[in-house]
Order: structure tokens, then sequence, then C-alpha cells
């Protein structure tokens, strides 16, 4: 019989956090093994705790024979009566043995058995306990160091934060609290090894769900942080309520709530930003503090897109080291080029590129939409489209020329389609005669004023429409300075005859009267 047995039960159960059961049970083990040693055999032992827990006591269970051949399972009646007078022979007895009988050996045996297995309790215990917490943030103290490794106490086991995952801003001395979270529980020989990290962005995201009661209930949530840590960490929100603006309510009323995360996180730089389904509103904010005035597209299969910025917004925009931009790019998950108006200008990349650019820019007019295939027609159906192709016709400048009796000669080309056709082209295209002539531009565009610009002719006008055009033009008479025509030979005012003379298209025309 063990006696005061209870209370290093209790003990055990409240300094290593295992459950009364299962240090009974252990016990019960180390008793069972100092039995086995001493006796050879654990078979026949039975191990039994008193109905409050204090008392434990182990027996033999030994059958009663009339000759004892194996001493350790057997008794004689005549020994078994000494125990119990209505004993009988095949009856079964268990006789209490003292475990001070036990020798030093089986004793130290039973020891060394109980510790280990209490260790690996003990570990499964924190391990269940622990393994549900990873990813969860916990409170510690700084208790050693040891090649730039920290060990944390955590109360009831200890965790341990690797210098790999420290902030190069934070500097700990002992007993500093630190608050980091779980990211990993393993089970070593040497025990359970809690990893504790304070660089990961999920880290980042638990201290804003504390800090931030918008988040910790999902009313605003988190889309994506990438974390430079010690340096500068981005994260994009957005809400699922239109009346809560989020990125106010990570900020806090004059910033209150984001200065806490800073002052946590050793004064590393956060940038609070919204996040846009739309790519380039999302890489205009993923690239705050700077002022972009525009993004660009270049290549959306291989996500790749220009930022325009201001001279003066160009560092900002780049950061130190490029550690903006490339925290923007990860954010974005695209691949972010950064230039100003001047560099972009000396890019060699797409006119059409440029062109949009500089139009959101206001730097230059609309310009002409050249255009050359039949089937960039405005209204023009893809069956005539088709029947024109096959018969060699794709271009408008061969299309041009031929008449509504041409068009119906084709195979496939009914009047209505051939009336459809001329009436898209003289609604649709305009001719511009100049250098490079052969050049056509749907209509509405300024084409004439393209054409002026870069010194080019838009009109020619024939001799014969001059002419016509004077002819209708009315002339002052020189004598009675009533009103004449070019056709009057004669003043039908005063009576006086008229002759014309005009020179080139620049110079004034003369009228000559002569008297009658």
């Amino acid at each position: 019989m063990a006696s005061g047995i209870g209370d290093a039960v209790r003990q055990l159960v409240q300094d290593r956090g295992i459950s009364e059961d299962l240090v009974e049970k252990t016990i019960e083990e180390l008793l069972l093994a100092a039995y086995k040693h001493r006796f050879g055999t654990a078979d026949n032992a039975v191990v039994r705790f008193s109905d409050d827990g204090d008392e434990v006591y182990i027996f033999a269970r030994k059958r009663i024979v009339k000759e004892v051949e194996d001493p350790v399972e057997e008794i004689s009646l005549e020994e078994a009566v000494e125990y119990n007078e209505a004993s009988e022979i095949g009856d079964e007895l268990l006789i209490e043995i003292n475990p001070r009988d036990f020798d030093r050996v089986s004793v130290q045996s039973a020891k060394q058995k109980a510790k280990q297995t209490l260790r690996e309790i003990q570990k499964d215990t924190l391990y269940s306990e622990y393994i549900d917490k990873v990813g969860e943030m916990i409170i510690g103290y700084y208790q050693r160091e040891r090649n730039g490794n920290i060990f944390v106490d955590l109360g009831k086991t200890e965790g341990i934060l690797p210098k790999r995952y420290q902030s190069p801003r934070e500097i700990y001395r002992p007993n500093d609290r630190i608050k980091a979270m779980i990211y990993e529980v393993n089970k070593a020989q040497s025990g359970l090894q809690i990893v504790l990290t304070r660089t990961h962005t999920d880290f980042v995201k638990r201290i804003f769900e504390l800090e931030v009661p918008e988040v910790y209930d999902k009313t605003v949530e988190i889309f994506k942080i990438v974390r430079e840590p010690g340096y500068r960490t981005k994260l994009a929100v957005f809400s699922n309520r239109d009346d809560v603006d989020p990125v106010g309510a990570c900020v806090g009323m004059k910033g209150v709530r984001i200065q806490s995360i800073v002052r946590e996180l050793e004064g590393e730089k956060i940038d609070v930003l919204k996040y846009e389904p739309d790519p380039q509103e999302f890489i205009k904010n993923a690239l705050s503090p700077a002022d972009v005035r525009t993004v660009v597209i270049l290549d959306e299969a291989k996500r790749q897109a220009l930022a325009v910025v201001d001279e003066g917004q160009l560092s900002l925009a780049i950061g130190k080291q490029g550690l903006n931009v490339r925290l923007a790019n990860r954010l974005v998950d695209w691949n972010i080029d950064v230039k100003t108006e001047e560099q972009f200008a000396e890019m060699d990349i797409a006119v059409d590129t440029k062109r949009a650019v500089s139009a959101l820019f206001g730097d230059i007019i609309e310009e002409e939409e050249e255009i050359t295939d039949i089937s960039e027609l405005p209204g023009i159906s893809e069956r005539v489209v088709a029947v024109l192709k096959e018969n060699g016709i794709e271009l408008i400048e061969t299309l041009l020329p031929m008449s509504a009796e041409d068009l119906v000669r084709i195979e496939g080309i009914g009047e209505e389609d051939a009336a459809t056709i001329r009436s898209i082209i003289d609604e649709s295209v305009e001719v511009i005669e100049e250098e490079d002539a052969g050049r056509v531009f749907t209509d509405g565009d300024t084409a004439s004023e393209s054409a002026a610009a870069t010194g080019a002719e838009t009109e020619t006008v024939s001799e014969e429409e001059s002419v016509e055009e004077r002819a209708e033009e009315a002339y002052e008479c020189p004598e009675c300075g009533g009103a004449i025509t070019v056709s009057m030979t004669s003043c039908p005012n005063c009576g006086v005859g008229l002759s014309f003379e005009f020179e080139d298209d620049d110079s004034e025309e003369e009228v000559a009267g002569e008297e009658a």
C-alpha cells in the first residue's frame, strides 16, 4: 500500500497539465513493472486505487492448490486458510503485496519507465492542445537566447522564436513580453517544439483582427498582405458593406488603430489600400503613397503593366532600393514598370499604347482611324465579305472604283447587296488625296485636320468647277455700281459693255467697263 499518493497525483495534474486518469494509469504501470521485475511476471498482478484516490494497492492473484509448483501464481490450502478461513482448493485469492518488499533495482527500473511514460503523456497532451492553435496569437516572456534563437516561456511549455522569424527592427531582453504567432508544432526527441514567428504575413493579419473590430467580424476583409519584415507592409482591403470605408476602418479615427499596429511592429511602415477588381485601379492603389497619373496594360497575358507618374513622384513610387514597387508587384501579381512621361515618350512600344496614354493626358487630339479591309467597314455583313473575298476583293481600295453594276456581276451579290455596299462606302468612307495616296478613313474622323497638319492637300478643285462658281458670284459695275455677273456682256443698269479677266485662283478678279 502506498499512502498519500493522491497528493502526488494532483500535483502532477496541476504542474504538467496531465489528466488524472493518465497519471493513475502511469502509477499502475509503474507498480506492475516493479512486480514483474521482482517476480518475473505481472500476469497475476492487480493494482487498485481507493475510492478517494489517496491510496494505491497491488495484489497477487493466486490459485489454491494441494501441492504448490509455482509459488508466484499458486498457494497451498493451509496458507490460504490463514488469509481466508473459507478457502477451498481451486479458489483464487488476492494477496496484497507491500511495494516496500520490492528490491531497489525493481523500483529504480519502474521509476525510469514511469518518468518516460509521463514525458510522452505530457508531450502528447501539449501537442493536442497546441496543434489546434497554429496560426493563433500567443503571449510569452523572453527566457533565454542561443545562437540568435529566442526561447519563450509560454507557461506550460516553452516556445522558440527562430532568428529567421524575428524582425530586424526588434531587440529583446530577458523577461520582455513577446507577442507572436504559433507557426509550427512538432514532436521532437527532446520534447515538444513550438515554433513562433513575428515575420509572417498572417501575424500582421492577426494583429489587425485584434485592433480592428470590422476585420474581426468580417465586415472588412483583407484581400492580400505582402511584407518586407521590419521595413514595409502593404495590405489590400475591401468592405462587405457599402456604408463602411475599409481603409478608414483600418486606419481608425485620427490614425489611432494603425498607430497601435505600427507600435506593435516596432515602427514598420504600413500601407493600407483599397482592393479594386480593375487591375489598372488596383495597380494605382498598390503604388501608394505615390500618386500615379495612369496605368497602361502592356501585355495582359504576361501581366505586364506600365505606371506613368510625374517626375517628382518617381522615387516615391519606386521606393528605397525598389521596395515600394517590388511589394506592389507581389500584391497585385503584375509586373509593374514605373516611368515618367518623358521616359515613356522615349520608349519603343506600340503606337496605339502611346496614343492611349497621351489621350489620357490630353496632350494630343483625336486622330483618324485608318482602315484597309472590307471586313472593317461598319454594317457590312459577313456573308458579303466572304463572297467578295472568294472573288479576290478584300481591300477597300479595290472596292472603291466599282459601281453597283460591277458589283451585281459578281456571283452571290444581288442588286440589294450592291446598293447596300455603295451606301456604306458613301456614308462611311472618305478618300484623302495626299502624298501617300490610297489611305481610307471612316466618316466622322478628323482626317482633313490630320492631312492639313502634315502639309498634304486635302482637296483638288478642277478648273471647270472654279468657272461655274465664278459664274454664280456677284460683282459690282465699275460705272454705276449695279450688280453684275460673269455671264453678262453689258450692265443691265447703265448699258456699259463688260469684259472679265481672271488670273490664277489666288489673285483678285479684274472687271473692265467699255462704252457701248
